[in-house]
């Protein structure tokens, strides 16, 4: 069982455009939505793989109800405390003609402290079933940077293998508890050890500087270049094969869906890291967020490579 965390839930509703204008009035060709969050989109796509999951988070209003409702009918216990006040949505324009995706983030309800206690309380009744946890995306308004090193800490103390997957100063921040994964991409690697990184060889080498703090894995995603893993089995380059990309929103989570499914069922560490690769890639086939279509899957489960360096 997978137990993931998403303190900052979101219904992701996507809108196709022929093309963006800023100040005019666009029709909308069609929108599709779905419940989101980094949490969340680990979740669907972990269901999908065969994993029985278990989503915990806050949700609140209508919004929240969608989700819970969402999650339900996926087959994924919904498990959150909830909120007064409306869970966020957010937007993602995209814009047929120039193939861009824009991205309109609401920052979420606040969550006293109250309510923080109370997850944290849940979660620890929630670590009992879990084999993995993995906790991901943004912090909404109220919370601190000191949250997520204080769910970190708990699942290490549990023995659960605990992933870390998210940005700025809130990665900063969990970095210092040394959780078992995290999985920056390479623009947050940037923004966290402050130089460019470009090259695959000083993206090894960040991610190794970063290990040596105490993280035991690193996984930076690198779009279409793939992926860089650094372990204690050592390090491994992840690439995939050239597609026409519908949709790149949720495949980092995909990546990480991909690479704890095949930890917790004891796959080999190159089929881990290929079926990481190949269920990012097929969200990326995927107009829907968090999601795969299973024979795109089985292709390129035929198609990515798994190199050791």
């Amino acid at each position: 069982m997978i137990l993931t965390v998403t303190l900052n839930p979101t219904v992701d509703k996507s809108y196709y455009i022929d093309k963006l204008i800023p100040g005019e009035v666009i029709r909308v060709n069609r929108k599709t939505e779905t419940a989101g969050g980094k949490g969340i989109n680990v979740a669907k796509i972990a269901k999908l793989l065969g994993d029985n999951v278990v989503a915990t988070g806050f949700l609140g209003g209508r919004s929240g109800e969608y989700i819970n409702s969402f999650l339900i009918k996926a087959g994924i216990v919904s498990n959150f405390v909830t909120l007064s006040d409306e869970t966020r949505t957010c937007v993602n324009v995209n814009d047929n003609e120039f193939n861009h995706q824009t991205v309109l983030l609401e920052a979420g309800s606040s969550v006293n402290a109250e309510k923080q206690e109370e997850l944290i309380l849940h979660y620890k009744n929630l670590l009992d079933c879990c084999k993995a946890v993995v906790i991901g995306g943004s912090l909404p308004p109220g919370i601190d940077n000191n949250f997520y090193p204080q769910l970190i800490d708990i699942a290490k103390k549990a023995g659960k293998i605990v992933v870390l997957d998210t940005s700025g100063e809130t990665l900063r921040a969990g970095i210092e508890a040394c959780p078992s994964i995290i999985k920056p991409n390479r623009d947050e690697l940037k923004a966290y050890l402050g130089r460019d990184i470009e090259t695959i060889e000083e993206t090894l080498a960040a991610a190794k500087e970063i290990q040596a703090k105490g993280t035991g894995t690193v996984i930076v995603s690198l779009g279409k270049d793939g992926a860089v893993f650094v372990m204690k089995e050592g390090a491994y380059r992840g690439t995939t094969p050239n597609v026409k990309i519908v949709n790149t929103v949720g495949c980092g989570d995909s990546l990480v869906a991909g690479f704890v499914t095949g930890l917790i069922n004891n796959y080999t560490m190159v089929d881990t890291i290929k079926l990481a690769m190949a269920v990012s890639t097929a969200n990326a086939l995927s107009r829907e967020i968090g999601y795969f279509e299973q024979k795109d899957l089985d292709d390129l489960l035929t198609k990515v490579t798994a190199t050791k360096l």
